[in-house]
């Protein structure tokens, strides 16, 4: 796919790596809706990449009903859509059985429901509206490029909810794409290692140095703009498909 007709739906996109996928596409040619519950950094976000390449939807991704819509509406606005990028997330962090008693139900199934399930919703409702683009070059309609974690593989202690809800991310990817081969659009996950995000940003300076060191090679944390770049190349290389990429220095989680 030619950059510069990338028409992308990008959730968790005003901040992060979705915002670096963002600024990616729209550097290129590209138009892109950013899907978040985040209007201050919305504003901000849609600034810097200029109101005729970028537009802000208030979207809960767990929402059915709202992501439909808000499909529909960034479809109509740049006048088509053939990219979604699944960066949208939460940490769901905490210890099954905590200090304060077994974590409550409600936190792993949040996880999920944003994680996970978010990201099927998506990937739905923008394959629904894909299927009906006209073939390009090998017939194809559209990615859908969803982001899982390291995590997914080998999750830490107090990383269960989330661990378990990449896990799914990774495990649905060869499905859709096996399904959506018949309407032309492709399906592939980039699992991510240690990445400098608004997750990490919390962290103390010492932790986050601790977790450069880390790293095999390079020792460092990942950079946004290397995120984006595997998604630019995974929305031009039409061969890319069904598979997940470990995006992560060669790092692998110990235990805790």
């Amino acid at each position: 796919m030619n950059p510069a007709q990338v028409k992308a739906v990008i959730t968790g996109g005003v901040s992060g790596l979705g915002f670096a996928v963002a600024r990616r596409f729209v550097s290129d040619g590209g138009r892109v809706a950013l899907f978040d519950v985040n209007p201050e950094k919305a504003e901000a976000a849609v600034a810097e990449l200029g109101a005729e390449s970028a537009r802000f939807f208030p979207v809960d991704v767990s929402s059915e009903t709202a992501v439909v819509e808000a499909v529909s509406a960034a479809a109509d606005w740049m006048s088509g859509l053939n990219v979604a990028v699944n960066c949208a997330g939460i940490l769901g962090a905490g210890r099954v059985l905590g200090r304060d008693g077994p974590m409550p139900l409600e936190r792993f199934s949040a996880t999920v429901m944003v994680n996970l399930v978010g990201s099927f919703n998506v990937a739905k409702a923008a394959a629904d509206s894909m299927q009906h683009n006209e073939p390009g070059e090998d017939g194809e309609r559209g990615v859908i490029i969803n982001t899982a974690s390291i995590a997914a593989f080998e999750g830490q202690i107090g990383q269960a909810a989330y661990s378990a809800s990449k896990g799914g991310v990774v495990g649905m990817t060869l499905p859709l794409a096996r399904e959506f081969a018949r309407i032309g659009v492709r399906v592939m996950t980039i699992a991510p290692g240690v990445f400098h995000t608004p997750m990490v940003d919390v962290m103390p300076e010492s932790v986050q140095q601790a977790l450069g060191e880390s790293i095999p090679f390079p020792k460092r944390l990942g950079r946004g703009e290397e995120f984006a770049d595997l998604a630019a190349h995974i929305v031009a290389n039409r061969y890319y498909n069904g598979s997940v990429v470990r995006l992560d220095g060669a790092v692998r989680l110990e235990p805790k």
